[in-house]
């Protein structure tokens, strides 16, 4: 750790030393904890990003109509319109790379769920299954339904590495729910939580706010923070060391991604790309959703602000929208793509701003919680590095069975935790429908991912049957538990 005089002569080079004004009202630990976190900062660095950013706010959003196209008809394909053979070719050699191990799933896991309305990690949430199950579980057990599935095919049973990105206030919190339960079926050694980094908040004129007279303030930097993460962590030595080639990487609110999908990962190792990302065609021109094109000939996503409601509702001859590639974070990296981002492209990925209302000490040593905008927080987005490599392609799936976010309260009534829970309901319905199963209107029935990735393995259970009661549907293993502890509580 650094000494107090040699941060005091860092913090007045980069015009920052009114972070120690209240330096001498500190005990012994605040002064310590203040100087440990103060000598993690790079401040140069620092500084140059506010400046950066500075200049994007000054900046007018360009409408960037003039300079975009579609992705080519090359890049694009789609799970409605590729053959039967095809999608069998695609999950067979995703299911072989599983099997080989070449494959690991890299989770988007900062989030609060401040919007929720919960102070707890987005991952620990339940949105009312009948199971009870939270985002965590059910991700965790797709990952163990498709080893299985690997396994089915190819003989072997090979692993996936679970890597788990938090964020300050979410990784202590998320390590200890996982621990507890016991990485939900999963080896400990597969599961590997790291935390993304952290940049300073500022005021507008460029100086660091303080969250308390001995806390600099922090915020996450971003889904974007993944590249420089990776490797301040180790995380890309560690998937070297374990051979893996091919990286799902997926925010954690979505309940009904598809985790490691290996129709997905067979596609994009197929087309032999670096980079893939999962779109589902947005539900018309006025959704807020970026969506994913070409500007100046390079990969990029567009959000919705940045385009006229002209190009927004651009339609081919088809009558379809021209710009409907709506981006869902559900993305597809190799590993040396990734390498290649964090070695050379890092530090030139576009900064996104907003201006914020940040709690902070003011010049009196009073906390002040502001009621309007009072600085501005940095943040790197995922999708940036696009733009990097010319072998990209996008995978239209259908947002009913792939995409349904759960971002907002319920009093929201979309993105939240009832329409969430309505539409895993409403999928794992079609699919004992389509096995000659029906339930009835009003009844919940679930589907354990134990026992199904994607609608197999369920005819059994459904065929010919009427569901009329709240049921859940589990694999053989989850059947054999419950008897256990039905036996138990008997005796």
């Amino acid at each position: 750790m650094s000494s107090l005089d040699s941060i005091r002569k860092v913090l007045q080079n980069c015009q920052q030393e009114h972070l120690l004004k209240f330096e001498d009202q500190l005990n012994e630990n605040e002064r310590e904890i203040f100087l440990k976190q103060l000598s993690t900062i790079k401040f140069d660095k620092v500084n140059a990003l506010f400046q950066k950013a500075k200049n994007s706010i000054s900046e007018d959003v360009q409408k960037l109509d003039s300079r975009m196209q579609p992705i080519s008809a090359q890049q694009c394909g789609s799970e409605k319109s590729a053959s039967a053979e095809e999608l069998l070719s695609y999950r067979k050699l995703g299911l072989e790379e599983i099997s080989k191990g070449h494959v690991a799933v890299l989770l988007l896991a900062g989030g609060q769920g401040t919007r929720l309305g919960v102070s707890y990690p987005k991952g620990m949430y339940s949105v009312g299954l009948p199971s009870g199950k939270t985002l965590f579980q059910i991700q965790a057990e797709r990952i163990r339904r498709v080893l299985n599935l690997a396994k089915e095919e190819h003989g072997t049973m090979g692993q996936i590495v679970w890597y788990i990105m938090t964020s300050g206030p979410t990784n202590a919190t998320t390590k200890k729910f996982l621990e507890k339960n016991d990485y939900f079926g999963l080896s400990q050694d597969n599961v590997k939580v790291f935390q993304q980094g952290l940049l300073p908040c500022f005021d507008f004129s460029g100086k660091i706010l303080l969250e308390e007279k001995n806390l600099v303030a922090l915020a996450p930097d971003g889904n974007g923070g993944i590249y420089s993460a990776l490797s301040n962590n180790h995380i890309l030595k560690d998937m070297e060391n374990r051979g893996i080639k091919y990286v799902h990487v997926h925010s954690v609110d979505n309940i009904l991604v598809k985790v490691a999908d290996p129709v997905f990962i067979g596609y994009c190792v197929t087309k032999e790309v670096e980079c893939g990302a999962k779109v589902v065609s947005k539900d018309g021109p006025d959704e807020a959703v970026g969506v994913i094109c070409k500007v100046d000939g390079k990969n990029q996503v567009v959000e919705y602000s940045e385009i006229t409601n002209e190009t927004a509702n651009l339609r081919d001859s088809s009558g379809n929208l021209v710009f409907s590639a709506g981006n869902i974070c559900n993305h597809f990296f190799t590993t040396e793509f990734l390498q290649k981002i964090a070695d050379d492209y890092e530090p030139d990925l576009k900064l996104h701003v907003a201006k914020k209302k940040i709690p902070h000490v003011n010049d009196s040593g009073d906390k002040i919680l502001p009621s309007s905008p009072n600085g501005i927080k940095i943040e790197k987005f995922i999708f940036d590095v696009f733009q990097f490599t010319e072998r990209f392609v996008t995978w239209e799936v259908s947002r009913m069975s792939e995409f349904s976010a759960l971002k907002n309260a319920d009093s929201a009534k979309k993105d939240c935790p009832f329409t969430a829970k309505r539409d895993l309901l409403r999928l794992h319905k079609s699919y004992i429908e389509k096995y000659g199963g029906k339930v009835k209107d009003g009844v919940e029935v679930e589907i354990s991912p134990l026992l199904s990735y994607s609608g197999e393995n369920i005819e059994e259970k459904v065929k010919n049957k009427i569901f009329e009661e709240t049921t859940i549907l589990l694999s053989e293993e989850e059947d054999c538990l419950k008897k256990k502890i039905e036996n138990c509580i008997k005796s």
